[in-house]
């Protein structure tokens, strides 16, 4: 496998550097890549028949699967055609172009009737793209994760053009997807006779490991002017249109204050009373060090002493999206620069009211659109409105001005009121708004992350250096209070993936934050299912979690709930992610009980089998989630398979671990080196999850 996992990294590197075509054809679809494949189905058959596999049915159907994908994988390559048509409104298309510009006939023609991009009630992001379409007499349908079927062919919906034409996506594999599908089924029977039959290795493991315990600054300065928390509150009760959807003020305050400072709160203020000073205090809050600055180098171009500015220190060299300073700007990430000018123009969109679209106007037709006190009205607006509009963030800055703060927050009631007047059948249900203002105010802080990482490590600690084999008082003390740790922060997860679940409208698994998430609450069931038999798992539970909350908190902080792409409305997701992350964090478990092997060698022959007892479903579920993957990915946009980065290196991590379960079940093999095996092949899990988004790129990855 050594090979085949060289040849599949060296792909994903030469995608970076040439684009996705290059490397498919120079690798995944060179001679010398097929006669390796080719050559791994060969070696899967010898395997089958040297050791008589249909003596043990469970490895014979997952070796075979193997083979049978391969051969589905071939055959999309030499029976299979993908390309895409572009149709004008109006006029029959029975041709399409594949990827090397050759034009494919269609057996049949297709007219674009009419092409419609639905949106997200108030707001103009797109929910759906749908092309409705007549072929040969027929109409139809296409929309995102609705294909349409005709004589073996599948149209997707792919582009749009301003123009209002469509991109439809063609794909015709008669052959290879039933047969790759027979594939996955094999690979799944074989998985489940695997748990469930009594001769195999992981029954035996199951059933001989022992009921026993294993052990394995600086000084603050007075805030600025604000407003008092409960006008500030009332202030963030209002609707606002944000990032494509409508939510409550409070969401783009958090989402305002963690982009400037780093975190949700200011010393000690709210949120909301954070983008009301700015708002109302402007010239007292441009005066204040609070813009985070990452980059020492940027932090020396600027003129900064610390690692925080003022909007004053930093508007007259940022703003506009240039660097007007003294010296080079070489040197100096790109990626780093563009943060510190995205924060300046952010200030200034909050003082020139553009984040604040908190009018909700019908134009002539009664589609509802969101405004700004400056933006340009619809022409249907009535003088009295006109001025309501105009006028009103001019009068509550007098109130400030007067001190007049039950008016003021009065005021912003009557606004929450000519909202519900003017837009009650789009702003989202009282339960969404309440489920999104309880999850804001649960997530605004970091210390119970930082808290959690700090108990796991001297937990952890204390589990592995504990005397008298682990059975000592202090031992069992703090297994059991690891246990209720990680059930308490079990139960404050799975409260935050709900509330983000019914504020958003669909499963939180689609980013970084969201997937961080889902894998801490994962491992907190493993730890807590585990404790029993394992005490030493709730300190591993709680050490492990600790560091996924800490690359949650990293990768962007409790990002704001956001719209789902079109693409990505689908119950598959769900499960693709659900499975892979419950892969990962088994994984994470087996790494961690490597470290504790190599450090106590006393352990290591008992921790080996809890670790393998963790990599036979670990690998069985990324198997799984790879094929759940490949189906969604056919059912959205046609190919099963696209060597993405994220593709390829979920494929390279299920190889790497291949090899420790291959290992154990040869007579005479090195403990020491399983467990050094253990800790080493997670760096798969660290490139696939991490690498591939920060380094490689690709279509799965985010940021």
């Amino acid at each position: 496998m050594v090979p085949v996992v060289a040849a599949l990294a060296t792909g994903t590197i030469i995608e970076k550097y040439h684009g996705n075509e290059f490397a498919t054809e120079h690798v995944y679809a060179s001679w010398w890549f097929i006669l390796l494949l080719a050559l791994v189905a060969v070696g899967c058959i010898a395997a089958i028949l040297r050791e008589k596999m249909w003596h043990t049915p469970h490895r014979m159907l997952i070796y075979s699967s193997a083979v049978v994908i391969l051969l589905g994988g071939g055959l999309t390559t030499w029976t299979g055609s993908h390309g895409e048509m572009t149709l004008l409104p109006g006029q029959p298309y029975d041709t399409y172009l594949e990827s090397d510009s050759t034009a494919r006939r269609l057996p049949f023609s297709v007219t674009l009737d009419n092409f419609e991009v639905v949106t997200y009630p108030g707001s103009h992001s797109p929910m759906d793209f749908v092309s409705h379409i007549a072929v040969d007499g027929e109409t139809a349908d296409i929309s995102m994760n609705n294909i349409y079927r005709r004589q073996g062919y599948r149209l997707y919906q792919a582009d749009y053009t301003p123009d209002g034409s469509s991109v439809l996506s063609v794909s015709y594999d008669p052959i290879g997807i039933a047969v790759t599908y027979c594939g996955y089924l094999l690979l799944i029977a074989g998985l489940v006779v695997m748990f469930l039959s009594p001769r195999s290795h992981f029954r035996r493991l199951l059933k001989a490991l022992p009921l026993l315990l294993l052990l394995v600054g600086g000084t603050a300065s007075a805030a600025p002017s604000t407003l008092p928390r409960q006008t500030a509150d009332r202030m963030g009760r209002i609707m606002v249109l944000y990032k494509g959807r409508i939510c409550p003020l409070r969401t783009v305050a958090k989402d305002y204050t963690t982009k400037l400072c780093g975190k949700a709160t200011y010393q000690g203020l709210t949120p909301e009373q954070v983008l009301s000073g700015w708002i109302f205090y402007h010239s007292e809050w441009a005066d204040e060090p609070m813009i985070k600055i990452k980059g020492a180098e940027l932090r020396h171009q600027l003129g900064l002493d610390g690692r925080y500015a003022t909007y004053n220190q930093l508007a007259p060299q940022l703003s506009g999206g240039n660097i007007a300073m003294p010296g080079s700007t070489e040197g100096i990430p790109d990626k780093k620069r563009r943060a510190a000018e995205e924060k300046v123009n952010l200030v200034q969109m909050v003082a020139n009211s553009q984040l604040m679209k908190i009018y909700p106007v019908p134009d002539s037709t009664g589609t509802i659109g969101w405004y700004s006190q400056n933006d340009p009205l619809p022409l249907s607006v009535d003088s009295d409105e006109y001025i309501f509009i105009r006028k009103q963030l001019g009068y509550c800055q007098e109130l400030v001005v007067k001190g007049d703060y039950e008016t003021l927050g009065q005021v912003f009631d009557k606004t929450c009121e000519y909202q519900q007047k003017k837009a009650a059948d789009i702003l989202p249900a009282p339960s969404r708004i309440a489920a999104e203002r309880l999850y804001n105010r649960l997530t605004t802080g970091r210390w119970l992350y930082m808290l959690v990482i700090s108990l796991g490590l001297l937990s952890f600690a204390i589990a592995l250096y504990s005397p008298k084999g682990g059975k000592g008082k202090w031992s069992l003390f703090n297994s059991r209070l690891a246990f209720g740790l990680v059930a308490l922060l079990t139960a404050f997860l799975l409260l935050i993936f709900i509330l983000r679940w019914i504020a958003g409208g669909h499963a939180p698994m689609a980013g970084g934050f969201d997937s961080m998430t889902l894998m801490s609450m994962v491992i907190s069931i493993v730890a807590l299912c585990t404790a029993r038999r394992h005490p030493m798992a709730p300190p591993i539970g709680l050490l492990t979690m600790g560091f996924c909350l800490l690359v949650a908190m990293m990768s962007g902080s409790n990002p704001p709930v956001t719209n789902l792409m079109p693409v990505l409305s689908s119950p598959l997701l769900t499960l693709h992610v659900t499975v892979i992350m419950t892969a990962y964090a088994l994984f994470f478990f087996a790494m961690a009980g490597g470290v504790a092997a190599l450090i106590r060698p006393a352990l290591r022959q008992t921790l080996e089998r809890t670790n393998l007892l963790m990599l036979y479903p670990a690998v069985a579920l990324l198997a799984l989630g790879i094929v759940i993957g490949a189906v969604w990915a056919n059912i959205s946009w046609g190919n099963y398979w696209s060597w993405d980065p994220k593709e390829v290196w979920a494929l390279i991590t299920l190889l790497v671990y291949l090899y420790p379960l291959n290992m154990s079940q040869r007579d005479g093999h090195s403990s020491t080196w399983f467990h050094v095996w253990c800790v080493v092949a997670f760096l798969s899990v660290v490139v696939t999850y991490f690498g591939v988004n920060l380094l490689l790129g690709g279509i799965h990855a985010y940021n």
